[in-house]
């Protein structure tokens, strides 16, 4: 099990890779990775809102929560409790982050522009703080 602190961690540490990344001008792993924090926090967000010390790693872990064993931006906010947040108060920024999808790893060099890349960092950035 992988604790609630340390999602944490992973996520705000990714969103920094990610503008990193973007600073040298790495827009198509920036544009994966920002994505990739908001998956964490969403986790983070699950254990919080289900009183859980951390999320599932393990198949065996995950036994009867099949459910959260996904990287589906919308199926983590469903269950994180704060759906109707997000929806009213940043639709603008999970508009931008919800297209990404674990897949983004597999696309070739150049697929992500620099203006998808700094949208993506600054729609993460807002919602990593409603997320918390």
């Amino acid at each position: 099990m992988i604790t609630t602190k340390d999602l944490k961690l992973l996520a705000t540490a990714r969103l920094a890779d990610s503008e990193l990344l973007y600073s040298h001008q790495r827009y198509d792993a920036a544009a994966y990775l920002c994505g990739y924090a908001v998956e964490l926090a969403l986790k983070a967000r699950i254990c919080k809102t289900l009183k859980w010390p951390g999320f599932p790693e393990s198949n065996k872990e995950f036994q009867g929560f099949q459910c959260l064993k996904t990287h589906d931006l919308a199926v983590l906010l469903d269950f994180s409790g704060i759906k109707p947040k997000i929806q009213t108060q940043c639709p603008a920024q999970w508009s931008t982050i919800s297209s990404w999808s674990p897949e983004d790893r597999y696309q070739l060099v150049g697929s992500f522009s620099k203006d998808l890349a700094q949208d993506r960092i600054e729609a993460a950035k807002v919602l990593l703080k409603f997320i918390k």
